[in-house]
């Protein structure tokens, strides 16, 4: 089969063409013949040499597919050979074919296309996971995201809103911020030109927010701190901004605010399976009700992710950037 993979860490232009076998399957996975992989953040960092491969899995990028059930004992899980399913996997996905635990798939939501679909899968159960399961963002309470037009900015935003939330969103030009709030944002707040901790507490009345999304960290957290509500949780999904925060901890003490942090590539299948059951039961119903949409910015050929992944590194985006195989 084609595939893309990392030479030697380093730059967008080590991602190379290569040909390798197909994967072999392991107990519980099915071969999906890839129509469209997804590009994330995660990848990059592992072609940086940054993001180490978990044990088994495969050395090719990509952590979301969509694409054709081909080979695989399917048991009674409802799906057949020949099924369209999107899913989330460890690694290979910018692949012709990869392997994928079958309690990973999801079914392409009706009227959406595989490139649409191979957008959904890492941000949603991120999303999921991080803001509805840790963080426990419930009815009435406020979100806000960090880092709005990324592509679980964009997914955390339409999903929150749909959900009935108020969700405040940064971005880094105003042009961003009306982007996040034409996907449902009450506010986009420019943090180049504004101070995310003023708005949002003018926002509130002075309260806060209830949950923060976090892909910054850095000095980002005491400020974060500075304008949760009491009882207010944060989210810590990556570390753009750097791993050292200094925070004020009598904050936490005295207000009973809680910081968590996780990362989806590691945990095991069972985990990843109970979300998917949750995706299938609250969010794909939302697809087919129109409450939310894949924002697909631009589309490269297998051949091409090196230009993906620099387009990714210029955060000029809105959305996601899709690889398609077929």
């Amino acid at each position: 089969m084609r595939a893309i993979e990392i030479t030697q860490p380093g730059k967008p232009e080590v991602l190379q063409p290569c040909e390798r076998p197909l994967p072999e399957l392991k107990a519980g996975e099915v071969l999906i013949k890839v129509h469209a992989a997804g590009i994330n953040r995660p990848d990059v960092l592992q072609r940086m040499g940054y993001y180490p491969v978990p044990p088994g899995a495969s050395d090719l990028p990509g952590l979301e597919v969509a694409g054709e059930i081909v080979d695989g004992d399917l048991g009674d899980s409802g799906f057949n050979k020949g099924d369209m399913v999107c899913a989330l996997v460890q690694g290979g996905g910018y692949a012709e074919y990869c392997a994928a635990p079958l309690a990973q798939c999801l079914p392409v939501p009706e009227g959406l296309s595989a490139v649409e679909a191979a957008s959904l899968p890492e941000t949603f159960f991120t999303v999921w996971t991080n803001v509805f399961d840790r963080a426990a963002l419930s009815e009435g309470e406020t979100l806000l995201v960090q880092g709005g037009t990324s592509g679980i900015g964009v997914t955390a935003i339409q999903l929150a809103t749909a959900m009935g939330h108020r969700v405040f969103a940064t971005a880094g030009s105003d042009e961003k911020c009306r982007a996040c709030e034409e996907l449902g944002a009450e506010r986009g707040i420019n943090y180049r030109s504004e101070d995310f901790v003023e708005v949002v507490k003018s926002l509130t009345g002075g309260k806060g927010v209830d949950v923060v999304l976090d892909m910054v960290a850095g000095d980002y957290v005491a400020r974060e701190i500075d304008c949760l509500a009491d009882d207010g949780r944060i989210a810590l999904i990556a570390l753009l901004g750097g791993a050292k925060a200094n925070v004020d901890l009598g904050q936490v003490l005295r207000r009973r605010l809680s910081i968590s942090g996780s990362t989806l590539r590691p945990r095991p299948v069972a985990f990843k399976a109970a979300i998917a059951r949750k995706l299938r039961e609250h969010v794909w119903p939302l697809f087919a009700q129109g409450k939310i949409k894949p924002v697909i910015y631009k589309t490269f050929p297998l051949d091409k992710a090196a230009e993906a992944h620099a387009l990714m590194e210029s955060s000029t985006h809105v959305g996601k950037i899709v690889l398609q195989v077929v």
